[in-house]
């Protein structure tokens, strides 16, 4: 397939951020903070009323676009900047574009956006296709 700067990259849609996914990452990250966890921590800590999802999940849903997006490639590189928490139940979707094509790398720009609320991670990448 050939791709060309300023390729819009097929979105990549998570329903609603799961609370039971937070539970299992929080395992398998060794990540015991409670605010994955527990709304009455979440409340004490005065960062809203819904857990917040961690951002090691955030990058995997990007991670997850860029890998529809070109099957089979392999991430050379990423870069990657949380600008907002996502909590539970947000309606998420990954997108990019394709900002540079050299040989069998792709470089894109993306971003991970919640509805209603706007861009709550952005970063580059470049990948070997």
């Amino acid at each position: 397939m050939s791709y060309s700067v300023g390729d819009a990259l097929p979105p990549f849609v998570i329903p609603a951020a799961s609370p039971d996914a937070m539970k299992h990452w929080a395992v398998f990250l060794a990540d015991p903070n409670p605010i994955h966890l527990d709304v009455d921590v979440v409340k004490a800590k005065g960062l809203g009323d819904k857990r917040i999802n961690q951002g090691p999940m955030n990058v995997a849903f990007m991670m997850n676009m860029l890998m529809a997006a070109f099957p089979g490639c392999r991430i050379e590189s990423m870069d990657s900047r949380f600008l907002d928490n996502v909590y539970e139940g947000d309606h998420l979707t990954a997108s990019g574009t394709v900002t540079a094509v050299d040989g069998n790398r792709v470089s894109c720009e993306f971003t991970l956006n919640v509805a209603d609320r706007g861009t709550v991670n952005s970063g580059t990448a470049t990948l070997i296709i």
